[in-house]
């Protein structure tokens, strides 16, 4: 069995035809986590967990199970029972929640076998994952599978970094302005950020109800639908006909993309037109005008309220200034006692002034204007999707300067209006960087609610791009 290029549905075929079993499976992923144990990709590895899981499984298991006895990694802020929970932050590692968070309960009844829990930017609150909280390598940060000394993309760093190093070929990230597809696009694998409200938020540690959702991220778009399903329900997604798919491309997200990606993606547009795929020049006017009215205020102001109420959940007498007061990162203790807790925001000319009215003018105008820029995009148009590099550029040094507030902006670019908008997005790996040898992904974003055709869509293009060569 080749390990660098199983995927979800072939596990969980192999495993129901017998070929395999689950214990196999378990420990060869286990086995992969400790041998690459420099890229930072866990903050709990679940051993004895794990192997017990997969035995029970092996003995009595139902053998119809979706993903029955195929193990996957969870991001460390979605609550898995009995393994702590930290958010990637130190007031957090001793908390261990007694129950399942509500999508991690769906995977687990679907037969998946949980190895362990990722690593993160910490709480959630950055694109790099150089968070000095946790290693299990010589250095911060976490590592990109195709480069140690590379970022993995945040913040569902761990889970994207498991997954391009083919420890396991599925998991869950969470996603508020690019989480699930930035870490899955710098290391080549799938992701789908849904739309918000189709997957149960119980038992995450929050910044934003406005714009958090949980993720899936996989090795192939195929096992994205399959761990979509498990969670969301529904039938079987089966691939999209190319030839009836219109696709917009809107030419101020082409902006800021260094050589490689500019290439790989114009190549993949002319892939797209030889399949069939209509694709159109578009114009979005105001489109970065207004997601900047919404973004950094929406997140800023509901991180205090949403962590109040996470924090009296879990039982542990935590305060949000207790909890800050140990953040370990020098960019995120930066945004929450310069923004957050004080409730802050910057004005245009700088200066810091009370969050609270640019907050509703966020959520009573400005939201609402980009959501309809959207609708009227994607309706005048006629567009399944809009299509755009995820991110602008590969991955860059994993260091504390990966942290700033200018790469945070440049990586986001393209994924953060979107998910201020609510509308679900795929992440789809189209090739390796002509030069840097580094994956590049592909972004498709649909109208709100169309998250099973964006899954139709994107497996009929693993079949277009293929799946990316594993690193070397």
């Amino acid at each position: 069995m080749d390990f660098d290029q199983l995927t979800l549905s072939q596990a969980a075929a192999d495993v129901r035809a017998g070929k395999v079993t689950s214990t196999a499976l378990t420990t060869e992923a286990l086995a992969r986590a400790k041998a690459k144990a420099d890229l930072n990709a866990f903050v709990t590895l679940d051993e004895a967990g794990a192997l017990n899981a997969a035995a029970a499984y092996d003995a009595t298991g139902d053998k119809t199970k979706p993903l029955g006895g195929v193990p996957i990694v969870i991001k460390d802020n979605i609550e898995v029972a009995g393994l702590p929970c930290s958010a990637g932050t130190p007031a957090l590692k001793n908390y261990i929640p007694m129950a399942d968070a509500p999508v991690v309960a769906k995977l687990r009844a679907a037969g998946a076998i949980i190895i362990g829990k990722t690593s993160m930017h910490e709480l959630a609150f950055g694109i790099s994952g150089y968070n000095t909280a946790f290693k299990t390598g010589a250095e911060f940060g976490v590592r990109n599978a195709y480069d140690r000394s590379l970022i993995a993309g945040g913040s569902s760093s761990g889970t994207g970094a498991a997954l391009g190093a083919r420890i396991v070929a599925g998991g869950l990230g969470t996603d508020t302005g690019g989480s699930v597809r930035v870490p899955a696009a710098l290391n080549g694998c799938a992701s789908l950020r849904p739309t918000l409200g189709r997957y149960p938020q119980g038992g995450i540690a929050p910044i934003s109800h406005t714009r958090d959702t949980a993720g899936p991220m996989a090795a192939t778009m195929r096992d994205v639908a399959l761990l979509d399903r498990v969670i969301a329900g529904g039938d079987e997604v089966t691939p999209a006909d190319l030839q009836q798919v219109r696709i917009g491309i809107v030419k101020a997200m082409l902006t800021n993309l260094d050589a490689d990606t500019d290439a790989a993606f114009q190549a993949a547009v002319a892939k797209l037109k030889t399949q069939g795929i209509t694709v159109a020049e578009i114009e979005m006017p105001q489109l970065a005008e207004l997601n900047g009215q919404v973004s950094f205020p929406v997140a800023l102001y509901e991180a205090y309220d949403d962590l109040v109420a996470y924090l009296a959940h879990t039982g542990t007498g935590l305060s949000v200034e207790a909890l800050a007061r140990e953040i370990s990162s020098a960019d995120v203790k930066g945004t929450y006692d310069g923004l957050v807790i004080p409730r802050k925001l910057p004005a245009p000319d700088g200066t810091l002034v009370d969050a609270r009215p640019i907050y509703d003018a966020a959520i009573t105008i400005a939201r609402p204007a980009l959501q309809a820029l959207y609708g009227r995009t994607f309706a005048d148009h006629r567009l399944d999707a809009i299509a755009f590099p995820t991110t602008p550029c590969v991955a860059i040094p994993s260091n504390p300067e990966s942290s700033t507030p200018e790469n945070f902006g440049l990586f986001i670019q393209n994924t953060d209006p979107g998910s201020n908008a609510g509308i679900p997005g795929v992440q789809i790996p189209i090739a390796l960087g002509a030069k840097s040898k580094l994956p590049i992904g592909l972004e498709l974003d649909g109208p709100a609610g169309s998250d099973r055709r964006l899954l139709a869509v994107g497996m009929a293009l693993d079949a277009v791009f293929g799946r990316l060569p594993p690193p070397r």
